[in-house]
């Protein structure tokens, strides 16, 4: 038994009804020619095979006396008929019919009664261009298991290089804990707690030292803005032209359509965008490609609030989380954090919004040493099961009355650049589903696959009821960036 640190408990403890925390996402898969019978069936041989080899498949939760604490993993066989289930579609459905019941399956709450998660199997697609059977996969995993990263590593051991899966070593075989009695779990969570208490008081110093020195570092450039901004208007001028302004810790975001409570109900859609092209306009522009899917978000947002008539005019602000994760750590936990930047949206100009995005996401990671220093992975516990799903469902009511910090959350997890096969089936794309919270209620993930840039976008059902309409401004976005990189 091992129980969870603090960072992964919180998405347990903060999930409610309207706020699921589990991740995935819309898979769809080409057959190999000649296959019969049924993939779900397929799929759940397959999966059995690679169980071994995935520990964050095979563990369930088990809550402490009293829920004092946060639980303890424990471990546990899946049934694979309760993971792996078939759902309906009528024939010949297509995306549109996908991402309907993905933005519906989305919102049910996992068991916690049994590992947390849970596999979808669409079949009865409409067959591919060249007559070979299709079907779709979505996915859930909850936030509490896994990371992105961590996520990734999974698909890892899960998916193949060929159509003909490999064969994965035998693992060393585990003696059996013999166990000392039910107490064991609760003496082991009071030392953890212990623990933890004192290391919590001996980081203290350094960590009030990061953040006096984060702090004033952010109170001096917003002062220095202030002044120059002054000066400017005294003089009628200012030296090397206007100053751009700059998010940075003491910025608001300006209030939208996306900060409010969220409702029980999701939209989804998904996107796939050529990569080659993309890849070069940015290099082209001296950026990475990091910068161009925080432009493309831009450009998509200011366009669909511009029609609406709702763009601010301070810059749109957005989440961004970063991996703390050392390189080969394949940990199925969370080591994330989360930082903000302006997106430069209230910029019409699309090469100046692209400069601003630049500027922005050098500011940022330039203060992320210091940021990662000051979030832990792990904390005490102690009461948190009791307060922290009270804290969430208050939150719910105030949300909207709070001036927002950010309005959305911009994800990018790295993927294959090569062609991936599940159980035989062709892994043609691979969009994800993320998680909205009061107050941000859109998600905006992408991951790149082979020659694609694979977008998930997801956000409360009212909101945002038209996200197909955002999916295809970030489409059009695309082929902007790339006629902008051609013309500067």
């Amino acid at each position: 038994m091992r129980q969870l640190p603090g960072l992964d408990a919180l998405f347990l403890h903060l999930e409610t009804p309207e706020m699921p925390m589990h991740v995935g996402a819309l898979h769809l898969f080409e057959l190999p020619a000649g296959f019969r019978g049924q993939w779900v069936n397929t799929l759940r041989r397959h999966l059995k095979s690679r169980l071994p080899h995935a520990p964050a498949l095979r563990r369930q939760l088990a809550e402490l006396p009293l829920n004092f604490s946060n639980p303890v993993w424990q471990g546990a066989e899946p049934d694979l008929r309760q993971h792996v289930v078939a759902q309906v579609l009528p024939d010949g459905a297509g995306l549109p019919e996908l991402q309907d019941e993905v933005a519906r399956l989305h919102t049910e709450l996992l068991p916690r009664d049994r590992p947390l998660w849970k596999f979808h199997v669409f079949e009865g697609l409409a067959p591919a261009a060249n007559g070979r059977k299709r079907v779709a996969l979505y996915t859930q995993l909850h936030h509490a298991a896994v990371d992105g990263q961590a996520a990734v590593a999974l698909a890892q051991v899960l998916l193949d290089l060929t159509p003909e899966p490999r064969e994965l070593p035998a693992l060393p075989s585990r003696k059996k804990n013999s166990g000392h009695g039910e107490a064991d779990p609760l003496r082991t969570a009071l030392g953890l707690q212990a623990r933890q208490w004192l290391d919590l008081a001996r980081s203290l110093p350094a960590k009030a030292g990061v953040l006096s020195g984060l702090a004033g570092g952010a109170a001096s450039d917003w002062l220095g803005q202030t002044a120059k901004g002054v000066w400017a208007r005294w003089t009628g001028k200012s030296k090397g032209g206007p100053t751009p302004r700059r998010h940075g810790m003491l910025n608001l975001a300006p209030r939208t359509r996306f900060n409010v409570s969220v409702s029980a109900t999701r939209s989804f859609a998904a996107l796939s965008l050529p990569l080659m092209p993309l890849q070069a306009a940015r290099k082209a522009l001296g950026a990475s490609l990091n910068d161009a899917v925080l432009w493309l978000c831009s450009t998509a947002l200011r366009d669909y609030l511009k029609a609406e008539g709702e763009l601010p005019r301070k810059p749109l602000i957005a989440a961004v989380p970063v991996s703390m994760r050392e390189a080969g750590d394949t940990r199925a936990n969370n080591q994330v954090t989360m930082t903000s930047l302006s997106l430069g949206s209230h910029l019409a100009d699309p090469l100046k919004r692209f400069k601003h995005i630049q500027a922005a996401s050098h500011s940022m990671k330039a203060g992320l040493g210091g940021l990662k220093s000051l979030m832990p992975l792990d904390f005490p516990s102690i009461g948190l099961p009791w307060l922290l799903p009270l804290a969430a469902r208050a939150w719910g009511g105030v949300a909207e009355k709070v001036p927002p910090l950010v309005n959305l959350v911009i994800s990018n997890v790295p993927g294959p650049p090569v062609p991936l096969y599940l159980a035989g089936a062709h892994m043609l794309s691979n969009a994800p589903a993320s998680i909205v919270v009061h107050g941000i209620a859109l998600n905006i993930t992408v991951q790149t696959y082979e020659k694609h840039l694979e977008v998930g976008l997801i956000a409360c059902g009212e909101a945002l009821p038209d996200i197909d309409r955002l999916a295809a401004l970030m489409s059009a976005a695309a082929e902007q960036f790339v006629e902008m990189a051609a013309e500067s």
